[in-house]
Formats: C-alpha cells, sequence, structure tokens
C-alpha cells in the first residue's frame, strides 16, 4: 500500500486540478443558467452534442481515481500549501537605510522553512535583525559593504532566520546612507501544487475553446461533430485505444537492459508509440471522412445544403482533430500511470532505495510537454492528409503522408549530416526542411537523454509553426476542392 501511494501521487495531484477545472465549469454553467437559460441550455447541448461528451467522462474518471486514492494519501500537506501559494514567490525590495539609524523596519513577510534563496547587497555594512533592539549584538546577519551576501540551500552560509518573519531591522551605524536591495525567493512546502492550477486551467480552456469554435463557425463546428462522433464510433478507434493501452503496460515489464535507464527508454518508447497510433488515426480518418465521401457522393448532399466547401473543409478537419485529442487524453492518462509505476519497478527490481512520490512526480511532469508536441505533430499530419483527401483516395493518401512523415524527421538530419557538405544534397535537405514540416521540432529525445524539462516558451512556438502550417495545407486543401467535381 506504501508503493501505491508513491507512484499513484502524482496523478491523484494532476486528477485534483482537472476536477477542479471541471467543478468550475459547471459553476460558471449554473451562472450562465441564472442569467440566460437559453444559452445555457445551448451550452449543454454542445456538450452533450459533440467530442466533449467523451472528454468529460474521461475527466469524470480521472475525478473518480482522484476521490479512491484520497484515503490512501495525506491531503493536509496539499491544503497548507494551497492556502499559502499566494503568499510565497520572488520579493525584491530597494530601500535607503540613513546613515547612524538603528533599528530601521522593512516589512517583508516569508518562512524560513519555504525559503529558496535570499540576497542582500549594500554599499555600507548594515546589522540585519528580526526584533528591535539587537544592532549589532548578535545580528542574525551582517552585510559588509560592496560585497553581495547571497543564501541558497547549497551554499555554505548559514540561513539564518529561524521563525517566520514579517519585518526586518536593518541597523546602518556608518556616517553614509545605505542603499539595500533584498531579493527574498520562497516556495509552498510542496512546490507540486503549482501545476493544480495549470490542470484546472487546461480543462477550462478546453472547454471554452471548443464552445468558442462552436459560436465563431457554427455550421464547421455541426460537420466536425458529426464527423468526430462517426470516427470514433468506429472500431478502429477502439482498437487502437487498446493496442496503445497494452503496449504501455507492456513497456513497464520489458527488460531495456540499459543499467538504470530504464525510465527514459519508457518514456521514448511510449510517446512514439501514441504519436504514431493518432497520426495512423487521423490518416484513416481523413481517407474515410473525406476521399470517400467525395467520391460516393456523399459530400454534394452536404452542400447542397447552406453549407460552403470552406466550411466543409474546416469542419471536417476539425473533427478530426477531435478525436485525435482524446486518444492522446486516454493513452496520455494511461502513459503517465506507467512512468509513475515504472520509477517505484525499477527501484524495486534493481534492489535499490525506494524512491519518494517527489520522484515520479518529477518523471511525469517531464513527459507531458512532450505528449503536447506529439499532439501537434498529429494535428500537422491531419492537415496534410485532409488536404491530399481532397484529390486522392486512402491508398495513395497513406503511401504520401508516410513519405511526408519519414522526409520531415530526415530533413534536418540531412543537412547536418557529412553528406549535407555536398552542394545538391544541402539543397535537397533544405527544400525538404522548407516545404515539408520539420517533425524534428516535436522531439524531445534530447530533453528526455539529458533529463531535463521542456521549457514552456519551446511549446508555444511549436504551437506557433504548428497553427501557421496547419493554415497553409487548409489553403492548400480549399484550393484543391474549389475546383474539385463531385457531380
Amino acid at each position: 500500500m506504501s508503493n501505491l501511494s508513491i507512484w499513484l501521487k502524482p496523478i491523484w495531484l494532476l486528477s485534483l486540478g482537472t476536477t477542479a477545472g471541471l467543478a468550475i465549469l459547471i459553476v460558471l454553467w449554473g451562472i450562465l443558467y441564472l442569467v440566460n437559460r437559453r444559452a445555457a441550455i445551448a451550452v449543454g447541448n454542445s456538450v452533450r452534442e459533440g467530442i466533449l461528451l467523451p472528454v468529460t467522462y474521461t475527466l469524470a474518471a480521472l475525478g473518480f481515481l482522484a476521490l479512491l486514492a484520497t484515503p490512501t494519501m495525506d491531503p493536509s500537506e496539499l491544503v497548507n500549501s494551497l492556502k499559502r501559494l499566494t503568499d510565497v514567490g520572488q520579493v525584491e525590495i530597494t530601500e535607503t537605510i540613513p546613515a547612524n539609524t538603528p533599528d530601521y523596519p522593512i516589512e517583508i513577510s516569508f518562512r524560513p522553512d519555504e525559503l529558496q534563496e535570499y540576497s542582500f547587497d549594500s554599499d555600507q555594512d548594515l546589522a540585519i535583525n528580526v526584533e528591535k533592539g539587537k544592532g549589532y549584538i548578535e545580528p542574525v546577519l551582517q552585510i559588509e559593504g560592496n560585497q553581495l551576501y547571497q543564501w541558497s540551500p547549497g551554499s555554505s552560509l548559514p540561513r539564518g532566520f529561524e521563525d517566520e518573519v514579517d519585518t526586518l531591522y536593518f541597523t546602518n551605524e556608518t556616517d553614509l546612507p545605505s542603499k539595500m536591495t533584498a531579493i527574498i525567493t520562497s516556495d509552498v512546502a510542496m512546490p507540486e501544487v503549482h501545476y493544480l492550477p495549470l490542470a484546472a486551467l487546461s480543462v477550462i480552456g478546453l472547454y471554452l475553446g471548443y464552445l468558442l469554435i462552436t459560436l465563431l463557425a457554427p455550421k464547421a463546428a455541426i460537420i466536425a461533430s458529426a464527423t468526430s462522433k462517426e470516427a470514433i464510433s468506429q472500431p478502429l478507434f477502439l482498437l487502437l485505444i487498446l493496442i496503445g493501452i497494452a503496449a504501455l503496460v507492456l513497456y513497464v515489464y520489458v527488460p531495456y537492459n540499459t543499467f538504470g535507464e530504464d525510465v527514459k527508454m519508457l518514456k521514448t518508447s511510449g510517446m512514439a508509440t501514441i504519436k504514431v497510433l493518432a497520426i495512423i488515426f487521423a490518416l484513416w480518418t481523413a481517407s474515410v471522412s473525406v476521399a470517400d465521401e467525395i467520391e460516393g457522393r456523399t459530400a454534394l448532399t452536404v452542400l447542397s445544403k447552406p453549407v460552403s466547401r470552406r466550411q466543409f473543409i474546416l469542419g471536417k478537419f476539425l473533427g478530426i482533430v477531435w478525436p485525435i485529442l482524446l486518444m492522446f487524453l486516454i493513452l496520455g492518462t494511461v502513459f503517465l500511470l506507467t512512468v509513475s509505476y515504472k520509477v517505484v519497478y525499477d527501484a524495486r527490481e534493481s534492489a535499490k532505495t525506494t524512491p519518494i512520490w517527489n520522484d515520479c512526480f518529477i518523471e511525469v511532469v517531464r513527459i507531458i510537454p512532450g505528449l503536447i508536441l506529439a499532439f501537434y505533430e498529429a494535428v500537422v499530419m491531419a492537415a496534410i492528409s485532409v488536404a491530399i483527401s481532397t484529390r486522392l483516395a486512402m491508398l495513395p493518401n497513406l503511401i504520401i503522408c508516410g513519405s511526408i512523415y519519414v522526409l520531415g524527421h530526415l530533413g534536418p538530419l540531412i543537412v547536418k549530416s557529412s553528406a549535407g557538405e555536398i552542394v545538391f544534397v544541402k539543397f535537397i535537405g533544405r527544400l525538404i526542411s522548407i516545404v515539408l514540416p520539420v517533425l524534428d521540432h516535436y522531439e524531445i529525445e534530447g530533453a528526455i537523454a539529458g533529463a531535463s524539462s521542456v521549457p514552456s516558451e519551446y511549446l508555444l512556438l511549436a504551437l506557433l509553426y504548428s497553427l501557421l502550417y496547419c493554415a497553409a495545407a487548409m489553403l492548400l486543401a480549399l484550393l484543391f476542392f474549389e475546383d474539385r467535381d463531385l457531380a
């Protein structure tokens, strides 16, 4: 049971965040119902009739998991850390301490056990105390002029502060005023709680984004809803989900023989599996919902109604993206569970010290950006497949998209390799990198190998790149489809 609480706690924390997001959405819907009942009913219908319904079921299952796991956890530290979230962070204060002044008060509030780092810089000698009347008699800290005093947990300097502080008293006994700069960085006892608001905001953003698309493009949203429901009702979707779950669980017990690096191999294999399954589903769905409908003249029936060709293509693309998102949500949750469990499993199999839950949490949060990037890549491939499906059937679509997938990963390697010194090869490599998507942008094997995290700035740049490429692919799809004879 103790090992269960270790590897399950990271997922428990993230599940609490997603559950909080759902709770906030329910409250917002209740407020909307009181203000505008008709709009609230329309929002409810959008959730029930679209892809948000299975997404809600998945998130509700996570909430149920969090509820079941709560008795095995100690929520007191979590609650205390959440209460302190607004009281921690980095504080920078610059003050001028008058000459020959004892006990000059400056309001600075922090707890010693929450200190991550602090520094004091002054151009004159100063004595720092937490109560009046001490001066240079046993000061908590003594700062020498023009010498930075900087403490961190790994430094040889004493922390100095033992009790909670709300005011510091500075004593300047020199004949000159002292310009003092203090930088104090603190964090809660459980820093992992910072991810709870992120998880909640992600859930809220997902629902609001879906509803915004429904509001701005209602006809395309109707086509997207029908396409997504048809896609997830196909046996292939369930088959790929089951294959993904079985593979992710199997990877835990595969002996990689990497001398203690099995977790890294699991993360690489798991992300590749989820991404490939999502891309296969995207290519197949694009061929069935676009190419087959054009060949079967179903598209002609849809376009005979007040629906433009642009709305048709955009709706089909969104109708493919939503099931991909659902697939990532389901398989991603299983993946996070297996990675967390793998940390404990490897320690037990290698007769190492049992890890703490924080070790599992670190491994889990490091792969979330990788899942986001893999989702971007699957969406880009879906956009390309939709564009090709407007003119070609399933088999040519699969062959072309498979070639684009391979070349998209090889393009940068060709440019960087020794063969890239050949002018023609270098030109081909650059041409591939310009025309085709550079899929290497979505790989984080380097971050996994170096046990480092992907910065949020990189995720934003990758999102911008993906949006631009999807827009270009949709423009190409519209050009192909605009003069396509459907009769």
